[in-house]
């Protein structure tokens, strides 16, 4: 495989080589590591996809566009004040 230079800030690659040392790994490793487990948006929609219908299929919940909407500002407002405490 060959490598690919990254520019980010010193303080992020020290960061990042900080959270990798933690977990007993190089810093080329944990990004390899982040880069092959996280998941990209499309994996992401895909996998909410999947898992609306395995609800819709067990128990019928099938919410409406709107319905989805509205659940994801009232998570959004939980985890902004759980974020401000």
């Amino acid at each position: 495989m060959s490598d690919a230079n990254v520019r980010i800030p010193a303080e992020a690659r020290d960061r990042l080589a900080r959270i990798a040392s933690s977990e007993g790994m190089s810093l080329r490793g944990y990004l390899s590591h982040l880069a092959e487990t996280l998941l990209t948006p499309e994996e992401r929609a895909e996998r909410a996809e999947q898992a609306r219908a395995a609800l819709r299929e067990w128990n019928g919940y099938d919410p409406s566009a709107g319905e989805q909407a509205a659940l994801d500002a009232e998570l959004d407002r939980r985890l902004s004040e759980a974020g401000a405490r």
